[in-house]
């Protein structure tokens, strides 16, 4: 059975974490109704929003309140979660951290944001993370990004040259740039030929709108679903085999020359 995913398109509520996990559950079992979902993605910190200033106060301590509502609802509806990110306080700062829930309550990994975005002042107030995003869903080799990230192709390289074939992207994508987060999603998945699954928000913040048009793409580059502007899902159901195909009948992997790069 290939995996149905889905996206959930969120207009986040500016810094009150109470109303976003509130309306997250709902929107999650809505999904798993409506859509048949096996897989649910949310978008970037969509506990807080870009409330940057007030982390200290707002942010998750060690992500516990997360993973733990997480893992419940992954468990209650048998559903993996890649639980786009939230801002989870630590001793050492605050990091933009991706949890990924398997359907049995089981966090499997945690990614914290590697290139922070001085535009939006992340960098004051965020720590980047070191590790990278790769983990295994259903077989499939996966890895996730946060935002940012996308606009370093190499990043996403050192991730499919291990073989991830899935990639997830959550992102708080601002409207201005819209043309930007589609191009740069696509060229994604054609250059390292694999599904890309981009979860955008929807909606606005004291200092932002944001794009929503929250993609999931195929290893041609063909997009099969696409969301609007405005808050909602989207759901493909996509079939893994096809990244092998498609790297066998055009064999970049193979004929890459490192060495000269």
């Amino acid at each position: 059975m290939n995996p149905i995913i889905t996206c959930i398109q969120l207009d986040i509520k500016y810094g009150d974490p109470i109303f976003n996990y509130k309306q997250v559950e709902e929107k999650i079992k809505s999904a798993i109704i409506s859509e048949k979902s096996t897989i649910i993605v949310l978008p970037e910190l969509w506990t807080t929003g870009y409330d940057l200033t007030r982390l200290d106060e707002i942010a998750d301590m060690n992500g516990k309140e997360t993973i733990t509502f997480l893992s419940r609802l992954a468990k209650k509806y048998n559903v993996h979660i890649v639980g786009g990110s939230v801002a989870n306080k630590h001793q050492n700062g605050v990091s933009n951290t991706m949890y990924v829930i398997n359907n049995k309550g089981e966090c499997i990994t945690e990614y914290s944001k590697l290139h922070l975005f001085k535009l939006m002042d992340e960098h004051h107030h965020l720590i980047g993370g070191t590790e990278k995003g790769l983990f295994e869903l259903e077989g499939m080799k996966s890895a996730g990004f946060i935002c940012y990230d996308i606009r370093f192709p190499e990043w996403i390289r050192a991730h499919t040259s291990l073989g991830a074939e899935v990639l997830f992207v959550v992102a708080e994508w601002p409207l201005p740039r819209l043309n930007h987060w589609k191009a740069l999603l696509l060229s994604r998945a054609i250059e390292n030929q694999c599904y890309v699954v981009a979860c955008n928000r929807a909606g606005s913040d004291p200092n932002n709108v944001f794009a929503g048009h929250s993609l999931i793409i195929d290893p041609w580059g063909t997009i099969l679903a696409e969301a609007s502007e405005d808050a909602g899902v989207i759901t493909a159901e996509i079939d893994v085999d096809k990244v092998k195909q498609v790297r066998s009948q055009i064999p970049i992997f193979d004929d890459r020359l490192p060495e000269y790069y």
